[in-house]
């Protein structure tokens, strides 16, 4: 089951890195809000068909779909205002730091403490960062800083499914926060955004594409593969997204990254890897009171 889980959330990985594309083509049509708010709605609805019949959601879950919406409704604003200002390769891997700041996010919420590996992980992801946004010059896309601050909250939404998602049905919690996180974002999306963006063609094949396979296959299939791996072994495997949409990028749109911004891509994915060691560490030496 844990190699399954695995595997299933490395095809999520690849399925989110082609997903940047669809973001990309949405920033063309600067929509952020309603770009992710019909995502959200249509991949609730979706599920929401396929909701087992016997299957009530108590009063609890509701509240934790509710947390797991808010916080998915600001790291997907994030991300996507970013795309706004940077390319897909710089978006990728930015958010890819995720991975290492899940450790930090357990510790400040549940005072489980970091590895010294997780510290120094820290510091080569933001080398990385330096050179991939940079290219070695001290001068910053503003989109990459919303895709540095995006990957906090996508740390906290992963250990919150990690945590608390687990304990409730995979298809009702992730319908559940489908549903906040669109409520929030068509709020915002009709208050400031234009809404013929909805009768663009291109528009909607990025928004069907998402809505379909990278919310609604993805993040349920996310949810379901965090039930049997924990959360940094799920952060790991899924920051690989990166690659792929580094990659897509690439491929689609010619997007050519520099000498220094591809030893940038390299630095942060060292120190995701990096973070991760620990766990074979223990593995092999593990501690007198385990």
């Amino acid at each position: 089951m844990r190699l399954k889980a695995d595997l299933t959330l490395l095809m999520v990985s690849i399925v989110w890195g082609i997903a940047f594309l669809t973001q990309y083509y949405a920033a063309t049509f600067s929509s952020i809000y309603l770009f992710n708010g019909f995502g959200f709605l249509i991949a609730s609805l979706l599920l929401f068909l396929f909701k087992p019949k016997k299957a009530p959601i108590p009063t609890q879950q509701w509240a934790w779909m509710a947390v797991a919406g808010f916080v998915l409704f600001v790291a997907s604003a994030l991300q996507q205002i970013g795309i706004f200002t940077t390319d897909l390769a710089n978006a990728g891997f930015l958010t890819s730091l995720y991975t290492v700041f899940t450790p930090f996010v357990l510790f400040i919420i549940f005072k489980e403490k970091p590895a010294l590996m997780d510290v120094i992980a820290v510091f080569v992801a933001v080398l990385g960062a330096f050179l991939l946004s940079t290219g070695g010059r001290m001068t910053l896309h503003i989109g990459d800083i919303y895709e540095t601050i995006g990957a906090i909250f996508w740390a906290l939404h992963i250990v919150i499914l990690g945590k608390f998602a687990s304990r409730y049905n995979a298809i009702t919690f992730s319908a559940g926060q489908f549903f906040f996180g669109a409520v929030l974002n068509l709020i915002v999306g009709f208050s400031i955004e234009d809404p013929g963006v909805l009768l663009e063609p291109l528009f909607l094949g990025s928004l069907a594409f998402r809505s379909i396979f990278s919310i609604s296959i993805g993040y349920t299939l996310q949810v379901w593969g965090q039930q049997h791996t924990p959360p940094t072994d799920a952060a790991l495997i899924l920051s690989l997204e990166a690659v792929f949409a580094s990659i897509t990028g690439w491929v689609i749109l010619s997007q050519i990254l520099s000498p220094i911004q591809i030893i940038g891509c390299f630095a942060i994915l060292i120190a995701v890897l990096f973070s991760q060691l620990k766990i074979f560490f223990l593995r092999i030496h593990p501690s007198p009171n385990s």
